[in-house]
Formats: structure tokens, C-alpha cells, sequence
């Protein structure tokens, strides 16, 4: 991928793979296989935007939000975070540059201490990076439950009183207490109920507009991601096969993966319903341990061709920054 200029680009991701490897034997383990979860992934997130990554459940996503963040420390390539490489940092240096990367989890209900009131569950990233403590720490954790629309006075409740929309946004207000740069969405909003996940999607935006924020967003629903994204990214078992703006990707979408994603997407109008063609993808998603030669989606392709599983195709620029890995584009 072409190198964006500096100013633009506020994370670069090069060649990432993450491999979980599968071991034998109860006392001497030996590796037999890998699980590619992530397997060669190149682009930038630009600042202040929202890079929307969508795919099915098990294509690597979430692996990916955590490699960015080394939650996960890959197993090759190079993350760019301001400029410095995180995978080559260790110890102090990682995790000073961990207070400007934060992350919103997927489970509000598993993603909070339940032995912890709401002040030490947001007040606890302020005293790891001695930011502020005591009164002033507890001023800032009501500050920051203002900001998301909680009451101020429940820093002594525990995560139990609340509702799976408040939970989420007591997450939100973590991830912002130490005034980070960029935000890793992993699908905030899936385990809520769709009358609070609007919510919570325009709760980030004004975040976003506000402190000036760039999101990585993670997510299945692709009119969410639609909606709050400025480009979208579509990944398919570990490799992402198609990136461009929101609105050519709904307009022009050129991979063949990309297409049959959108034609599951309802249209609330019956008329244009009607007529739409329904693409049917054929089997199941390949295992990540053996995924298919060549390019990784040829087994399900209604358009496959030979060089598909010979060669795997390049994720190249076809113009007006629509990037594809496809041998037919």
C-alpha cells in the first residue's frame, strides 16, 4: 500500500499476521499447526476518521483490533502508531504509548470488574499512568460519567446496578479518561438491544467530534457501519479483500465477497426489494488452520477462475483510493 503522508496518517499497518499456534501432547507440546487469524493485512487509518472493518464472525476482526493495540503482539509485520513502531517497543516505552490507544470491548457485561465500583473501574487508568489521584482523580471519573450521560453520583455503584447500555457506557468513559487519540471499537454495540444501540453509535460520534478521536469500528451490521463509518474495510478469513469510501463501496462494491454482503442487507423499500438479485455464497467459511491456496475466498466464488487458486491476487489501488484483491477487477 502506498505510503500516506505522515500528517494524514495516524496508524499504519504493514504486512500484520497473527498465528495462534495448535499444539500436541500433555507434558513434552509440540506445534502441529497455526490458525491463521490474521494472515498479511496492509493499510492506514487517517486521522480523525472511522475505518469501519466488517466480515463474518471467526475472519480475524477483533484478532486485528488487538494486534493494532498489541493486546496480541503479531506474528510479523509492523504496526505505525504516530510514526514508531509498536511491535519493536517493550516494557515502558509500550506502555507509555499505550495511554494514547484505548479499546471499547465487545461484552459489556465481562468487560468490567464486578468487584469494582464505577470510580476504580474508570479511575484505574488514571493511576496506572499517573494521570491525577485522589480528589482530583474523582473529580475527573464524574467529569468523564457526565460526558457519556451517566449520573456523576454512581462512582460508588457496582457494574451489577446498571443496564447493558450503561455498562457500555461506563466503557466508553474508561477508554476516554486518559484523553486517547485513537479508539478501537470491537462490535460495541452487538450484545445491546436495538433501541440503545443507536445510542451509543451517536454517543461516539459526538465523542468523536468533540476530543477529536479516530475509531477503528468493528462490526457485522453493515448499515451501522455504513452509517458511522468514513471507509470501510471488508475482511475475509484473515485477509482483507476490498477498502474504499462508504459510499463507493455501497455504490460500486468490486469484489464478489463484498457484493453478496450487501445483497443480505434489507432495503426498507419493497419495490427496490423485489427486484434486487440475492446472492447465495455456496459452503461454509474455509478453517483458518488450512485456508484455501491462492486466493482465499476462490472455494465459495461464483466467478472463480483458474489463476484463483494458484495465485493469490494483490491488494492494489484501482483507482480513486478503492483498494481490491481480486484477479477479475
Amino acid at each position: 500500500m502506498a505510503d500516506p503522508k505522515p500528517e494524514q496518517s495516524l496508524v499504519q499497518v504493514k504486512g500484520l499476521k497473527k498465528y495462534f499456534p495448535i499444539t500436541q501432547g500433555i507434558i513434552l507440546q509440540r506445534k502441529v499447526a497455526d490458525v491463521k487469524a490474521v494472515d498479511g493485512l496492509d493499510f492506514e487509518i487517517r486521522r480523525g476518521e472511522t475505518l469501519g472493518l466488517v466480515g463474518e464472525s471467526g475472519c480475524g476482526k477483533s484478532t486485528t483490533g488487538r494486534a493494532i493495540l498489541q493486546l496480541y503482539r503479531p506474528t510479523a509485520g509492523d504496526v505505525f502508531f504516530k510514526g514508531k513502531d509498536l511491535c519493536k517497543l517493550q516494557g515502558e516505552e509500550l506502555r507509555k504509548m499505550r495511554r494514547h490507544m484505548q479499546m471499547i470491548f465487545q461484552d459489556p457485561y465481562a468487560s468490567l470488574n464486578p468487584r469494582m465500583t464505577v470510580g476504580d473501574i474508570i479511575g484505574e487508568p488514571l493511576e496506572v499512568h499517573n494521570i491525577s489521584k485522589g480528589k482530583e482523580k474523582k473529580e475527573r471519573v464524574q467529569e468523564l460519567l457526565q460526558i457519556v450521560g451517566l449520573n456523576p453520583y454512581f462512582v460508588n455503584r457496582y457494574p451489577h446496578e446498571f443496564s447493558g447500555g450503561q455498562r457500555q457506557r461506563i466503557g466508553v468513559a474508561r477508554s476516554l479518561a486518559v484523553n486517547p487519540d485513537f479508539i478501537v471499537c470491537d462490535e460495541p454495540i452487538s450484545a445491546l438491544d436495538v433501541s440503545i444501540q443507536a445510542q451509543i453509535i451517536n454517543l461516539l460520534e459526538e465523542l468523536q467530534q468533540k476530543f477529536h478521536l479516530t475509531y477503528l469500528f468493528i462490526a457485522h451490521d453493515l448499515s451501522v457501519v455504513r452509517h458511522i463509518s468514513d471507509r470501510i474495510a471488508v475482511m475475509y478469513l484473515g485477509k482483507i479483500v476490498e477498502l474504499t469510501d462508504r459510499n463507493a463501496l455501497y455504490k460500486t462494491p468490486l469484489h464478489p465477497y463484498t457484493k453478496a454482503l450487501l445483497s443480505a442487507v434489507p432495503i426498507p423499500d419493497p419495490v427496490v426489494e423485489e427486484k434486487r438479485e440475492r446472492i447465495i455464497l455456496v459452503g461454509d467459511v474455509p478453517s483458518p488452520v488450512r485456508p484455501p491456496s491462492g486466493c482465499h475466498f476462490h472455494t465459495r466464488c461464483p466467478i472463480v477462475m483458474d489463476i484463483c487458486k494458484k495465485d493469490d491476487p494483490a491488494f492494489r489501488d484501482v483507482g480513486a483510493d478503492h483498494w481490491v484483491a481480486c484477479h477479475a477487477v
